[in-house]
């Protein structure tokens, strides 16, 4: 009963947000079924996927070329947004637009300048992205579903919940098979320190 009154929370925050912007909705299913599966409790899913839509909706309204160059990824009230913009100053303006979410706790900026990008090199970001899901999901000693995963310019950006050091380095061990990584930046937080806090 109380997995269904999150559910319709999570629903009604999600449509309340969206206003008149494109906003993509998950199902309070989909929202729980990932929730039970996970180390974040129903309420923190929720929480982060209401802080996802602010986070689009915000962006959105100030630039729709941004909004599609961008993608956010938040855990546990921690934001992680990568991609590319043409300028400085709009990298800048998305750390503020974050900032300005309620419930943001923290915000990792690893939005690049653009110089050059080709169709090749976003191919090859999602080639390993997709590799590295499949490799962790295929792996039994790594809970993949605690896991987020986005590749820019051949750099690996990881987020989540590890059990322990072990299994992050596992994670870790899978990227660096895979070609065309060229580095590996980690902002996932062990489980112990979420239990701690």
């Amino acid at each position: 009963m109380k997995f269904v009154a999150y559910a319709l929370i999570a629903l009604s925050s999600l449509v309340a947000l969206s206003g008149c912007t494109p906003t993509v909705i998950l199902g309070g299913a989909a929202i729980g079924g990932v929730a039970v599966a996970e180390e974040r409790s129903v309420g923190t899913v929720i929480d982060d996927a209401t802080i996802k839509v602010g986070i689009g909706n915000a962006i959105f309204q100030k630039s729709e070329p941004m909004f599609t160059s961008t993608s956010t990824t938040v855990i546990d009230g921690v934001v992680l947004i990568t991609g590319e913009v043409p300028t400085p100053e709009d990298r800048v303006t998305l750390t503020r637009l974050i900032w300005g979410v309620k419930g943001v706790k923290e915000v990792h900026n690893e939005v690049k300048v653009e110089d050059s990008e080709t169709v090749g090199s976003f191919a090859s970001d999602s080639l390993i992205t997709t590799k590295l899901k499949l490799l962790l999901l295929r792996d039994p000693e790594v809970l993949n579903i605690n896991y987020s995963v986005d590749t820019v310019d051949g750099t690996v950006y990881l987020m989540g919940i590890a059990q322990n050091e072990a299994e992050l380095q596992r994670v870790k061990n899978h990227a660096k098979e895979i070609s065309g990584v060229r580095r590996i930046v980690s902002y996932v937080k062990m489980k112990s320190e979420l239990n701690a806090a």
